[in-house]
């Protein structure tokens, strides 16, 4: 397996672990880890602390160059939110773990130019539906049902 989706998934596994939505990201530049999160919206009671944006959050303030040389690595296709700083910081590359659980707005950035490859990989997809099906209403409140 990819070593970057598997510290994605890692950290996905981390957020589980800590009580949270089980959804982790990494941020690549050069083939080197330069942000990781996992959803914290539970842990620190927020709105915004999705997968994707804790790894953005965790890469620290950036030189606009460098988020365009960025492949960002998730767990789950990515929501709006999420979507629209991957659109703002110009990531040019996004690898999604699954998209069976969850549709997020690939379509969106793929018209925006991203390339997008969604690789289904069972782990992701497991992980997601067991806690959909343990947690429906936690679930229902991170997509905004």
């Amino acid at each position: 397996m990819d070593p970057f989706l598997e510290a994605a998934i890692q950290e996905a596994q981390r957020g589980l672990s800590e009580g949270g939505i089980p959804i982790g990201s990494i941020l690549v530049h050069h083939n080197k880890i330069i942000g990781r999160g996992h959803n914290r919206r539970v842990q620190n009671g927020s709105v915004i602390l999705h997968g994707e944006m804790d790894a953005l959050e965790n890469a620290g303030r950036q030189p606009a160059s460098v988020y365009r040389e960025c492949t960002l690595y998730t767990t789950l296709s990515p929501c709006s939110m999420c979507s629209g700083a991957i659109l703002l910081y110009g990531i040019p590359h996004v690898i999604i773990g699954e998209h069976h659980t969850f549709m997020g707005e690939e379509e969106l950035l793929r018209n925006q130019g991203v390339q997008i490859e969604v690789l289904n990989k069972s782990a992701c997809i497991n992980m997601m539906k067991q806690f959909i099906r343990d947690h429906p209403t936690l679930w229902n409140e991170d997509i905004g049902e």
